[in-house]
C-alpha cells in the first residue's frame, strides 16, 4: 500500500490570499513615511509624488483583497492604521516644513487639527457596519481621508504647477491654514462626497474612456503638478454637486430624512 504523501505548507490557502493585500498596504506605509523624509530634505516636489503613489497603493490593496478573496479583519485594521499615517502624518509633516513652521505655534497647532481629524474619519470608518449594497454606495460620508491627504497639499501642488502666476499673488501664509481647516471639517463631517465606486459605461463608451484614462495619466507623467492642481479645484467642486444629488436621489426615492442615517463609509 502506497503511503499517504505529507502536503508541507507554511500557511494555509487562505491566509496566504492575505498576505499580498497586507503587503501592499505596508508598502504603501513606508512610501508615506518617507513623503516625510524627502521633506525634512527639502525636496517638497518629490515628497507629493510620494504621497500619490501612498494614495495609488491604497486604491489598490482593497480591490485586490477582495478580487483574490483575501479580506480580513486584521487587513482592515492596518488599512486604517497606514492612512493615518500616508494622509494624515505626512502630509501635516510634509506642509509644516514647507510654511506652517514660519507660523509658529498657530502651524503646529492647524497640523494637530488635522491630523487628529483624520483619525477620527477612520475611526468612525472601522465602527461602521457593514450594510447591504444599495444607490447609497456611490457616495462617501464625509471626505475620505486619500482624498483629504492630498488637497490638503493643494497649495504647495499650486506653488509648484506655476499656474499661480497667470492668476494673482497668493498668500501662502493665509492660504494654508484656511486649507488645514476646510480640509479638517470636510473629514469629519456628514456632507456626502462622490465615491465613483458604481459607474455604469455603455460598452460603446468603453474606448472613448481607455481613451480618456490614457490621455489623463500621460499629461499626469508630463505636467504633473499641472494636472494635480487642476484635478483638485474640480474635486473640490464636485463637493457641492454631490450633496445636491445626494438629496435629490432621496428625494425621488421618498426616503425620510434621519439625521442620525449612515452612508456607507468605506475607504
Amino acid at each position: 500500500m502506497e503511503p499517504k504523501k505529507n502536503n508541507f505548507k507554511i500557511v494555509s490557502e487562505k491566509k496566504a490570499r492575505m498576505i499580498l493585500p497586507n503587503a501592499i498596504t505596508l508598502i504603501g506605509v513606508c512610501i508615506g513615511l518617507t513623503s516625510i523624509k524627502f521633506a525634512i530634505d527639502g525636496k517638497f516636489a518629490i515628497a507629493v509624488i510620494a504621497i500619490l503613489f501612498a494614495g495609488l497603493m491604497d486604491a489598490l490593496d482593497g480591490r485586490i483583497a477582495r478580487l483574490i478573496k483575501g479580506t480580513s479583519k486584521i487587513g482592515k485594521e492596518l488599512d486604517s492604521l497606514g492612512d493615518v499615517i500616508s494622509f494624515g502624518v505626512a502630509p501635516a509633516f510634509i506642509m509644516y516644513f514647507w510654511n506652517l513652521q514660519y507660523l509658529d505655534k498657530l502651524g503646529w497647532f492647524v497640523c494637530l487639527i488635522y491630523v487628529v481629524c483624520v483619525a477620527l474619519r477612520l475611526a468612525r470608518f472601522n465602527i461602521n457596519s457593514e450594510e447591504e449594497p444599495s444607490w447609497k454606495d456611490n457616495f462617501f460620508e464625509g471626505m475620505p481621508s486619500p482624498a483629504g491627504g492630498i488637497i490638503v497639499l493643494m497649495p504647495l501642488i499650486f506653488s509648484f504647477s506655476g499656474l499661480g502666476e497667470f492668476v494673482f499673488k497668493i498668500n501662502y501664509d493665509l492660504l494654508v491654514p484656511v486649507f488645514f481647516i476646510v480640509v479638517s471639517i470636510l473629514l469629519i463631517s456628514t456632507i456626502p462626497t462622490y465615491s465613483f465606486k458604481k459607474i455604469v459605461i455603455p460598452r460603446s463608451m468603453t474606448k472613448f474612456l481607455l481613451f480618456g484614462i490614457v490621455l489623463f495619466f500621460g499629461a499626469l507623467l508630463v505636467y504633473t503638478f499641472k494636472v494635480l492642481a487642476i484635478s483638485s479645484f474640480v474635486y473640490l467642486c464636485l463637493i457641492p454637486i454631490s450633496y445636491f444629488h445626494y438629496k435629490k436621489i432621496k428625494k425621488d426615492k421618498n426616503i425620510p430624512l434621519d439625521k442620525d442615517e449612515e452612508l456607507e463609509d468605506i475607504l
